[in-house]
């Protein structure tokens, strides 16, 4: 299980976080929610380490952890192989280095889990936007985690990528068993991956339950239904 409590995040006056509560079973998909400027990235990189709380507690029962970045975040100088096996070639791994043909291995069947063979060589110029997506995903698995975060999985891919992406999650999740957290604000994203949801609004969770208690029409919770309607007029303001 993620247990979060208490967790305040600030960029001098904003208060991008404010007092973040909740839980995330272990082996469920969590998709965190809410327009633009709620504070769901930020939020992700505190749990993922690349960004500091201001206080509260973070409890995860691993430390085996995984990100997707929102735009793949690719070395354009690096071919497929070696942007796979990036996060075992430095920082405390770098003492450790496997031998370039297990690495190569290894990418080829990251590569193949994630539905990609024979592009090891290639470059991500070379590469649909679909396709760096699940380069990213296969680097973000490259060390087993147990923990997998991914931020905007579906950002710029039309709907078709987005539909293999959201399977793609699944299929990971059923792999891999790894408790998975998806920031997101596509409907079909979080109909097709999550088991829960968690809505943020001004750096407050102001609603949580399943993917089915989001999109049903009964359910008059006011930020339920503006998300779930797109409504200008509810109790979120939207800032453009």
């Amino acid at each position: 299980m993620i247990e979060i409590r208490n967790l305040y995040k600030s960029y001098g006056d904003n208060l991008v976080l404010n007092d973040i509560n909740i839980d995330v079973p272990k082996g469920s998909i969590l998709a965190l929610i809410g327009f633009s400027g709620s504070g769901k990235s930020t939020l992700l990189k505190i749990l993922a380490g690349l960004t500091p709380a201001d206080s509260g507690q973070i409890k995860m029962y691993s430390n085996k952890i995984g990100m997707a970045f929102q735009y793949s975040a690719l070395f354009d100088s690096m071919n497929v192989t070696d942007n796979v096996i990036f996060p075992l070639v430095v920082g405390e791994n770098i003492k450790s280095i496997p031998s370039e043909e297990y690495l190569k291995e290894l990418a080829i069947k990251k590569l193949q889990l994630v539905g990609l063979q024979g592009v090891e060589d290639l470059y991500p110029s070379e590469l649909s936007g679909g396709m760096k997506k699940r380069v990213s995903f296969a680097r973000a698995v490259i060390n087993d985690p147990e923990i997998i975060f991914f931020d905007e999985p579906t950002a710029g891919l039309d709907p078709v990528a987005s539909t293999i992406i959201e399977d793609l999650i699944t299929k990971l999740q059923q792999e891999t068993s790894a408790t998975s957290i998806v920031v997101t604000h596509q409907a079909s994203t979080i109909k097709r991956t999550a088991t829960q949801v968690a809505m943020l609004f001004n750096g407050k969770i102001v609603w949580t339950g399943t993917p089915t208690e989001l999109f049903d029409e009964n359910n008059q919770n006011p930020f339920a239904k503006q998300f779930r309607e797109g409504s200008i007029a509810g109790p979120m303001e939207i800032l453009v």
